[in-house]
């Protein structure tokens, strides 16, 4: 038996409604789960024809008691939280362009790297984001 997948990831945010503006309006993702659970709101996002889903999580229970709740969300408001994403596109520098005219925070303008041509954002809660067009190993 092996793992065959990685289907689901996640990133603190701390508004779900301006996540869901950001990664749906903005970088073009869909919503793939959205489902108040009662005790949190289950609420994924993909990119357009992929199966593997982003949970956009708010610091809170059942993973989190209060305080650690706090605790974190004060991580996640220094850019802190340790979330990180890493997007692949077909037009590094026309999404760049398209992304900085709508106000999004860039941290690193389109470089070429050893492993391809990207470059980096901040979502609206500090969590850093790459987008590139990195190719597939062994490519």
């Amino acid at each position: 038996m092996t793992i065959t997948s990685n289907r689901l990831s996640s990133i603190y945010v701390l508004d779900q409604d301006e996540a869901l503006d950001f990664y749906v309006g903005v970088l073009g993702l869909e919503v793939a789960t959205d489902a108040d659970l009662g005790f949190m709101r289950w609420l994924t996002v993909r990119v357009p024809g992929d199966t593997k889903e982003i949970l956009l999580e708010r610091p809170g229970p059942p993973a989190h008691d209060p305080a650690t709740a706090e605790a974190v969300r004060a991580l996640v408001t220094k850019g802190a939280g340790g979330g990180w994403l890493g997007f692949n596109t077909d037009d590094v520098d026309g999404l760049y362009e398209k992304l900085l005219a709508q106000g999004v925070e860039i941290t690193q303008v389109p470089t070429d790297q050893s492993y391809g041509r990207d470059f980096g954002l901040r979502d609206p809660f500090g969590n850093n984001l790459r987008i590139g067009r990195i190719p597939s190993p062994g490519a």
